[in-house]
């Protein structure tokens, strides 16, 4: 347990003076812990291992060989910890000029000799609320790094690299291009990039270049002034001095017409705007994220979107994943969308049967989450009332491959839902006669999540073996012997595999 766990506050004095070691801790009393070091030498050694609060550093020691005055000497003790230590130096020069020296090097606070017992406690308790409140930005930070991002649901590997270089860049201001399949959550990512920055108070705008014929979208971003063309009878602000101090957000910029392209690469390159009827410069602040479902790597080599400009917007990539690449967020996702969607059109539906969510994983999703999204309401508009949603509640087009389904009136959702994993892994291992990494091509996993699954239901050998036992029974003869037919990656059916 650290100090700063247990109340204390340890403080580093570095002073050859014993006594006044000694003196010091009776006139702060069993608040403190004071460890005394004869030298800034001595202190180091022993930093990482017992972190102090505090250090207290008489500026008037005699010089180490290596050292420089008070500059070296401080960065000595403190550059490469990771923690910010507060230093408080002291010396009977009373100088201004030798003050301004400790406090150019980083001191925390200077201190003239004698000491002032009063102005050492203020100064030692301005300190420790320093050090307790960055500790509490550090434990902040931890639990926001922690887990996926708000917004974005998923377990899989995918979406944990999306969400570790969301939470990475949303700290820095750079330019962002989000890529993927429409439908895949680039606008959310979007967001998500907004809300962890230090621009989360500030506007949030978003534009789809798609939405707009291109003869309105040079004034949709940038603006006019009155009388800048017919019908202008006012001027108008666009969307980037809109999101001036916050983000805007360009979807589908790949649309951007190349006229648009190169105002909005000047926009970058010289932070202001231009409006429409106008050469007056607008300075602007603002926070880029682009997104594209287009190859605007291959639109380059075309000729239709500039390459100066993709280098300036693509500074970072985040790549949505298709919906496809992680079937094992697709209960996950489903369940969110059944109580965002359950509690708007006030239906009591709260779970799904096997043979649902069987459906689910087998599809190959083209529209991604967003059509993930209107199967769900579609279903639970549709159904009957029940509990669960079930096989028949489903568009027809998503009611081949199911597995069959298995009561589930009196289990929860997740019960439900582990034993549809079960079912879905068995009929897996049957289809492809055991054989493990067909069996995750199939359900769409990698194949160490298929062997965590089979742990977590305690499939082991025999049973996957009884599995494609179950289904040898079920096929006419074939001519081929049991020494033939094994169950693994090697021979099945008396075929390589």
């Amino acid at each position: 347990m650290s100090d700063l766990d247990c109340g204390q506050k340890r403080i580093f004095l570095i002073d050859s003076d014993e006594a006044f070691g000694d003196v010091l801790q009776g006139v702060l009393g069993d608040g403190y812990v004071i460890s005394q070091h004869p030298s800034a030498d001595a202190t180091v050694a022993q930093l990482a291992s017992q972190e102090p609060s505090v250090i207290l550093l008489n500026v008037d020691l005699p010089e180490q060989p290596t050292a420089n005055g008070i500059h070296s000497t401080l960065l000595h003790l403190t550059s490469e910890q990771t923690l910010d230590i507060p230093v408080i130096v002291y010396g009977t020069d009373k100088r201004r000029q030798k003050a301004m020296q400790a406090f150019q090097a980083g001191a925390f606070d200077f201190l003239e000799q004698p000491l002032d017992i009063q102005a050492l406690k203020f100064a030692l308790d301005r300190a420790w609320r320093r050090v307790s409140l960055v500790q509490e930005l550090a434990d902040a930070h931890r639990v926001l790094c922690s887990g996926p991002v708000e917004g974005l649901l998923g377990n899989g590997k995918a979406m944990e690299q999306v969400n570790e270089i969301i939470r990475k860049v949303s700290g820095v201001f750079t330019s962002v291009l989000i890529t993927g399949e429409s439908g895949t959550g680039k606008g959310v990512a979007a967001q998500a990039i907004q809300r962890l920055s230090q621009r989360s108070k500030k506007p949030f705008v978003a534009f789809s270049a798609c939405s707009f014929p291109d003869s309105l979208v040079e004034d949709e971003l940038f603006g006019h002034e009155k009388g800048a063309f017919t019908g202008a009878f006012q001027s108008r602000r666009g969307r980037f001095e809109e999101a001036n101090g916050g983000t805007i957000f360009l979807d589908e910029i790949g649309d951007l017409s190349i006229p648009v392209q190169t105002k909005l690469l000047r926009v970058l390159q010289e932070r202001t705007v231009e409006r429409l009827g106008s050469n007056i410069s607008h300075p602007i602040d603002v926070r880029l994220i682009c997104a594209t479902s287009r190859n605007l790597e291959q639109m380059v080599k075309q000729g239709t979107f500039r390459e100066d400009l993709y280098f300036r917007i693509s500074v970072v990539r985040i790549q949505m994943p298709a919906l496809r690449e992680r079937g094992e967020d697709i209960p996950l996702l489903a369940e969110y969308f059944l109580r965002k969607f359950a509690k708007a059109h006030k239906k009591n539906a709260h779970g799904f049967t096997p043979g649902f969510l069987s459906a689910l994983t087998r599809h190959n999703w083209p529209g991604n989450i967003r059509e993930l999204q209107n199967v769900v309401e579609r279903s639970l508009v549709l159904a009957d009332g029940q509990a669960h949603l079930g096989v028949r509640d489903l568009p027809p087009e998503l009611r081949t491959f199911v597995v069959p389904e298995q009561e589930v009136s009196t289990n929860s959702f997740h019960e439900a839902v582990q034993g549809f994993k079960r079912e879905l892994v068995r009929s897996a291992l049957r289809m492809h006669s055991g054989n493990k990494l067909k069996a995750a091509r199939e359900l769409g996993i990698s194949r160490c999540y298929l062997h965590r699954l089979l742990n977590q239901f305690e499939m082991n050998g025999a049973e996957a073996a009884a599995a494609f036992d179950e289904f040898e029974a079920e096929l006419p003869e074939t001519g081929f012997g049991p020494e033939e037919i094994t169950v693994g990656p090697k021979v099945a059916w008396g075929k390589a595999v």
